[in-house]
C-alpha cells in the first residue's frame, strides 16, 4: 500500500473548516455541559404516583403488583437463550426490516419516509445481500426493477448496467451520496462485502446530485462502525478455483465507548469462466466513528484494493450476414497476453452536528486515486479485415492502456426544520464540489497471427503508449430543497445550479453551466397509499473525448415526468410500488465496440417511456419475497446507427421491453429443521435488438438462481453464530448471447459459492 499517497490524501480533508462552522452555530446555544457522574442507585426511576382520590390510588398500586406465577414464568423465559450475535448492520434502527425499507436519505439527502419521496426507490438491503451473495455491483441489481445488467455479457472489468434504458456505468454510480468519478478506462471496482446496502433512485436526480444519469443513480452504502460488538470471519470456495477469505470486525474501542471502529477485508484467489483470466483481489477497509458529544459525530473511512483481472472476454464475430452478426466459438483473446492490474485507494469522512432550533450541519468528503495498467489482444474484425488469412489463421492486433486518476468530492449541507403557520418545512441547502484529473494513454499495433489456435504459445510484446489524453474537470453545484407538509399533503421542491470547467490538453477549454430542478406532490392516505406526481431534470458534464470525432464531450441533459403510487401495507411488513415515466435525454454518451472506434461516442436524442411495479415483504414466519416487472419503450428521436445512417424511430440496441424478476427465501424458525433456509429466483429478460439498425433480435432468456443455508446452532447451542451456505447463480448454466451495436457477447455462466461463516 502506498502510504505517501494516503498522507497526501489526508491533507485535502478540511475537517477543521467543519468544526469552525459548527462553533459559530454553537455560540448561540451555549457550550454543551459534560454529564456529571452519578451513583447508580441515584439514577433509579422514582415510584409511580397517581394523583387521584385515595381509593383510586390504592387500586392503581394494587394493579401494579406482579402475580407470583407471572414472575416465575418471566424468569423461566429469560434463562435459556444466550444473546444472539449482531448481524453487523450499520443502518439506523427501524429504517429496515429484512427486505423492506421504510426510511432513507438517498431520495432527499434528509432522513425521510420513502412514502413521502416523489420518486421510485428500491434498496437491496443487507439481508438480501447476505441471502444472494452477489459478486459484483451488477449482480446485486439483478432483481431491481428498471435495471438491465449483462448488456455486454460477462466482463469483470466494469460494473456496467442500464437504468430505464440509459447507460449508467459512467454517470450513475454514487457511494455514500458522493458521485464515484471516473474516466474512460479508469473505473473504480466495487467489493460487495464492503457494502451494507445498495439503493436505486430512478429518474433524473440532478436537482440534488448534479452529475447524474437520466435513468437514475445507484448509491452504495458503505459498512460503518457499530455500537454493538460484531465479529465475523468467513471462508468461501467456488467453481473456477475460487478461494476467498472475508473478515469484518466492529464495535466500541476497548478503552473508550465514544470511539467506534470497523475493519473489513477480503483476500481472493480465483479464476473465471475464461482461460487465463483471473479474478484476484486484496481489499482492506478501516473505518472509525468519533462521538464527540451527543450531537456531534465524525466518521472516517478508508479503502485499499489491489486487483488482477483479465482484459478481453470477447469472441470473434461472424459477419457473413451483413444484417445479422453472430458470435463464434473462437476466443478473441489470448491467455499469454491478458492482464488488467489496478490499485485504488480512498479516504474520506462524514461530519454531522445537530445545532439548536432544529438545525443540522453536515459535511462529507472523499479523495480517490486509481492506477490501472492493462494489455489485450483481439482477432481483427472481419468487417475491416478479410478473414481468415488462411485456413485456421487469423490476423490480430494488440493494445495497451495506462490510466492514472485522482478525484476529490465534497458536499456541504445545512438542514433546518421549522413551521410557518400550518406548514411544516424541512429545508436543505448545500454546495458540493467535484474535481477530477486524469491521464490516460493507449497504444495499438499489429500482433502475431493466431495459427491453428496456438493460444498462449507466442511472445507478444506490449505496444508502447502512442496516444495520451490529459484532462482536468471542476464542478461546483449549489442546491436548495424544501419538503413542505400540510396535513396529508407533501410538496417537494428542489433546485440546483452547476458550473463546470473542463481543461483537455490539446483541446479548447470547456465551460458549462446548467439549472436542474425537481417538483413532486404526494398525498398520504391513512390506508397506507401514497400517490405522487413528479417532474425532474438532470445535467451531466462528461469527462473525456468523443472516440469518433476527438472532441470534448458536451454535457448530457434530460427531463422526465413520473406518476406513481406507493403502498405500505397496514399491519404487515410489506410494500408495493408502481410508476409510469417518460424521459427524454439529449447528448448521451454510448460505448461503440467498432474496432476502429472502441470507445465512447456522443450522439442524438432518445426517449424512454414505461411502467414499473415492485412488491417486497419479509414476514414474521421467516418468508421474504421480492417481485418486479418493468416495461420500457425506448426510441431514438435524433441520431445515427452503426453505419452512420439515420436511426430515428428505432430502438437502441440491447434494450429489452420486458424485464421480470421474482425472488423468494424462507428460513425455518422452529422445529426439527430450525436454522435451515432456502430460496430461489428467476430473472427474465425479453427480446431486444442487436443493433441500432434493428435488423435482428436477441432472444428472450430466463435465468434461475438458488440459495440454501443452515445455521449450525440447530445442531447444538455451542455452534451459535456458525452458518453453512450454498449459492448458485444461473443454475442451468444458460450461456445465451447478447448482441449490442453489432457486436455479440456471451452471458456469465453458472457460479457456485460455498461458504462457512462464524459470527460472535
Amino acid at each position: 500500500m502506498n502510504i505517501s499517497t494516503l498522507k497526501r490524501a489526508s491533507m485535502v480533508l478540511p475537517i477543521m473548516l467543519s468544526l469552525g462552522a459548527e462553533a459559530a452555530f454553537s455560540q448561540d446555544a451555549g457550550p454543551a455541559a459534560a454529564p456529571a457522574k452519578q451513583d447508580p442507585a441515584s439514577t433509579a426511576l422514582p415510584p409511580l404516583e397517581v394523583t387521584t382520590s385515595g381509593a383510586k390510588k390504592a387500586k392503581a398500586q394494587k394493579k401494579t403488583k406482579t402475580p407470583p406465577s407471572q414472575t416465575t414464568s418471566t424468569a423461566a423465559q429469560a434463562e435459556p437463550s444466550a444473546p444472539k450475535p449482531s448481524d453487523g448492520s450499520s443502518t439506523r434502527a427501524g429504517a429496515v426490516n429484512g427486505y423492506v425499507v421504510k426510511d432513507g436519505t438517498v431520495g432527499t439527502k434528509t432522513d425521510t419516509p420513502l412514502q413521502e419521496v416523489p420518486q421510485s426507490i428500491s434498496t437491496v438491503t443487507r439481508q438480501q445481500l447476505e441471502d444472494r451473495k452477489p459478486l459484483s455491483l451488477g449482480d446485486s441489481l439483478a432483481y431491481v426493477p428498471g435495471v438491465r445488467i449483462n448488456q455486454s455479457g460477462f466482463d469483470p472489468r466494469f460494473d456496467s448496467f442500464y437504468i430505464r434504458g440509459f447507460d449508467a456505468t459512467n454517470t450513475g454510480v454514487y457511494r455514500d451520496g458522493l458521485r464515484q468519478l471516473n474516466s474512460g478506462f479508469g473505473q473504480f471496482k466495487t467489493e460487495m462485502y464492503g457494502l451494507d446496502s445498495v439503493t436505486a433512485l430512478r429518474g433524473p436526480s440532478g436537482a440534488l446530485y448534479g452529475s447524474s444519469n437520466a435513468g437514475g443513480i445507484i448509491d452504495m452504502y458503505t459498512k460503518r462502525p457499530t455500537e454493538t460488538p460484531f465479529n465475523e470471519v468467513e471462508y468461501v470456495m467456488g467453481n473456477h478455483d475460487r478461494f476467498q477469505g472475508n473478515f469484518d470486525f466492529s464495535g466500541p474501542a476497548p478503552s473508550n465507548n465514544n470511539v467506534l471502529y470497523r475493519f473489513t477485508g477480503v483476500v481472493r484467489d480465483s479464476d473465471t469462466q475464461y482461460w487465463g483470466i483471473p479474478d484476484d483481489r486484496i481489499y482492506l477497509a478501516p473505518a472509525f466513528t468519533f462521538k464527540i458529544d451527543s450531537d456531534t459525530k465524525l466518521t472516517v473511512f478508508g479503502e485499499y484494493m489491489d486487483l488482477k483481472i483479465g482484459s478481453n472476454t470477447a469472441w470473434f464475430q461472424d459477419r457473413s450476414d451483413p444484417d445479422h452478426t453472430r458470435r463464434t466459438n473462437i476466443w478473441s483473446g489470448d491467455p499469454g497476453f491478458e492482464f488488467y492490474d489496478q490499485t485504488q485507494e480512498r479516504v474520506g469522512y462524514e461530519f454531522e452536528r445537530r445545532v439548536a432550533n432544529g438545525i443540522t450541519v453536515r459535511q462529507k468528503a472523499r479523495y480517490e486515486h486509481l492506477s490501472e495498467e492493462s494489455a489485450y489482444i483481439d482477432i481483427d474484425d472481419t468487417l475491416y479485415t478479410p478473414q481468415p488469412l488462411a485456413p485456421d489463421e487469423f490476423s490480430r492486433s494488440a493494445g495497451s492502456v495506462r490510466s492514472s486518476f485522482h478525484a476529490l468530492n465534497m458536499d456541504n449541507q445545512v438542514e433546518a426544520k421549522f413551521s410557518t403557520s400550518a406548514l411544516q418545512h424541512t429545508v436543505l441547502a448545500g454546495v458540493d464540489i467535484g474535481y477530477i484529473t486524469f491521464k490516460e494513454g493507449t497504444g495499438y499495433e499489429t500482433a502475431l497471427p493466431l495459427i491453428d489456435f496456438n493460444y498462449g504459445q507466442q511472445f507478444i510484446p506490449v505496444p508502447p503508449i502512442s496516444s495520451v489524453t490529459k484532462q482536468n474537470q471542476l464542478q461546483v453545484g449549489a442546491y436548495l430543497q424544501d419538503q413542505i407538509k400540510l396535513d396529508k399533503w407533501v410538496l417537494t421542491l428542489s433546485g440546483r445550479h452547476d458550473w463546470v470547467s473542463t481543461e483537455t490538453e490539446g483541446e479548447e477549454d470547456g465551460n458549462d453551466k446548467a439549472l436542474s430542478g425537481r417538483t413532486g406532490l404526494t398525498y398520504l392516505f391513512d390506508s397506507g397509499l401514497a400517490p405522487y406526481i413528479a417532474w425532474g431534470t438532470s445535467f451531466v458534464p462528461n469527462a473525456g473525448t468523443d472516440a469518433r470525432t476527438g472532441k470534448v464531450f458536451d454535457p448530457t441533459t434530460a427531463e422526465s415526468e413520473e406518476i406513481g403510487v406507493k403502498y405500505l401495507v397496514p399491519g404487515y411488513n410489506a410494500s408495493l410500488n408502481a410508476a409510469l415515466f417518460n424521459i427524454e435525454q439529449e447528448g448521451g454518451t454510448f460505448y461503440d465496440p467498432n474496432p476502429l472506434i472502441d470507445g465512447y461516442v456522443q450522439r442524438g436524442r432518445v426517449r424512454s417511456r414505461g411502467f414499473e411495479i415492485e412488491g417486497i415483504t419479509t414476514l414474521t414466519n421467516g418468508l421474504s419475497l421480492q417481485a418486479s416487472y418493468t416495461y420500457v419503450d425506448m426510441k431514438i428521436l435524433e441520431g445515427i446507427d452503426e453505419n452512420g445512417e439515420s436511426a430515428v424511430g428505432n430502438t437502441p440496441s440491447s434494450t429489452p421491453r420486458h424485464l421480470l424478476s421474482v425472488w423468494g427465501y424462507y428460513t425455518v424458525s422452529d422445529g426439527a429443521f430450525r436454522g435451515l433456509g432456502f430460496g430461489s429466483g428467476v430473472r427474465y429478460t425479453g427480446t431486444s435488438f442487436g443493433n441500432d439498425r434493428n435488423t435482428f433480435e436477441n432472444g428472450a432468456r430466463g435465468i434461475v438462481d438458488a440459495a440454501m443455508h443452515y445455521d449450525l446452532v440447530g445442531l447444538s447451542p455451542q455452534f451459535e453464530g456458525a452458518r453453512l451456505q450454498l449459492n448458485v447463480s444461473n443454475v442451468f448454466d444458460k450461456l445465451v448471447d447478447t448482441c449490442s451495436s453489432d457486436y455479440c457477447y456471451q452471458d456469465q455462466g453458472r457460479t457456485i459459492l460455498g461458504s462457512l461463516r462464524y459470527r460472535w
